[in-house]
């Protein structure tokens, strides 16, 4: 037997929560032609159907683009620190890709590896994602070659599959998923189906073998010789993390904070004696290949990706990911491994 819940019940769901005091955030559609993970004011804002993902990703909710770590305030010669105050509001993400949720135990690695980060795992612990099966893919998503798929339940508390009649099929995928739709369901024979994802376009382990063994190769700066340095790959990618912590305020008073970074900024490893180990942009993005594809693997034991597409669909030259990995594989000799394995064959 499955579970169903319907729709209809699903948004009575979510305008219950948010007068609750329950951060909710799903996709909203900001303005015609642009869907974005966005908070909720109003069930009827949240968007289910007509179109392929959202612009951004779902990481914000847990690591937000801006965030105060403590304040300060110098008072004659006595300098005084206060915390923000803790954070207790529940927050539920609600019609996620599965492309969005695996990347939260993915991050979870970085933001707990040689220091516990209280304010992301904080947010991790307040935070329930439902998300809903991928119904449709374009030509930017390559979640299959990541170890992924339409309907992965990697990272997920529920996950939806679409029925066609209205409601969907919900599989409880941890103890936070089976207490939030707790009596809200409805038993069933109905089992979801859900269309196959994209072919394969590479394999993660050859690609590794490729950015290893090619560091110096000129193929880097010819095939990213349009990249702009916007930087809109890393800010839209579920799994990017780079951030910067500054003060911001003057010498009475202020506050020190964590913001967004990118390692495609000419300025991101700039070194204050003035050296920069990486002053072209194709150095920058053969840094962000071979961070997701083999420092963080080395370190971590998994690809920082999770084939969203995102990089290529906000790119406003079209590079990305897949486009440039793609390139690779056929311009590149493999040096371990099948030229077949490498495309994913």
């Amino acid at each position: 037997m499955s579970e169903i819940i319907s729709q209809e019940k699903l948004r009575r769901l979510v305008g219950e929560w948010i007068p609750a005091g329950t951060r909710v955030y799903g996709p909203r559609r900001v303005k015609p032609g642009l869907v974005l993970y966005a908070s909720l004011k109003a069930a009827d804002e949240l968007l289910l159907d007509g179109y392929v993902r959202p612009a951004n990703s779902i990481k914000e909710v847990v690591f937000p683009r801006h965030e105060v770590l403590y304040s300060y305030r110098l008072e004659g010669k006595k300098i005084s620190l206060g915390d923000p105050e803790p954070l207790s509001a529940e927050q539920i993400v609600v019609g996620a890709r599965p492309c969005d949720a695996a990347s939260l135990p993915i991050l979870d690695h970085v933001f707990n590896w040689d220091y516990r980060d209280s304010f992301y795992n904080r947010r991790r612990e307040l935070t329930t994602v439902i998300t809903v099966a991928c119904p449709r893919h374009d030509a930017h998503c390559f979640c299959t070659s990541v170890g992924l798929a339409p309907d992965a339940e990697r990272g997920s508390d529920v996950l939806l599959i679409d029925l066609g009649d209205g409601s969907y099929e919900a599989r409880c995928a941890t103890e936070k998923g089976r207490k939030l739709l707790a009596g809200r369901t409805e038993q069933s024979s109905r089992i979801g189906r859900v269309p196959p994802g994209p072919e394969p376009k590479f394999d993660p382990s050859a690609i590794r073998s490729i950015l290893e063994g090619n560091f110096d190769n000129p193929l880097w700066p010819e095939l990213t010789l349009r990249c702009m340095g916007c930087g809109a790959c890393s800010y839209s990618c579920p799994t990017c993390h780079c951030f910067d912590i500054a003060d911001e305020g003057n010498a009475r008073a202020g506050v020190r904070v964590k913001n967004w970074d990118a390692c495609q900024f000419g300025l991101f490893t700039l070194h204050a004696s003035g050296h920069n180990p990486r002053t072209k942009q194709g150095q920058r993005q053969r840094q962000r290949l071979l961070h997701k594809f083999s420092v963080y693997p080395t370190k971590f034991g998994e690809v920082l990706c999770t084939g969203c597409g995102n990089c290529t669909r906000n790119c406003p030259v079209s590079l990305g990911v897949q486009t440039v990995l793609q390139q690779a594989v056929k311009r590149i000799p493999v040096t371990n491994g099948s030229e077949a394995a490498a495309r994913g064959a």
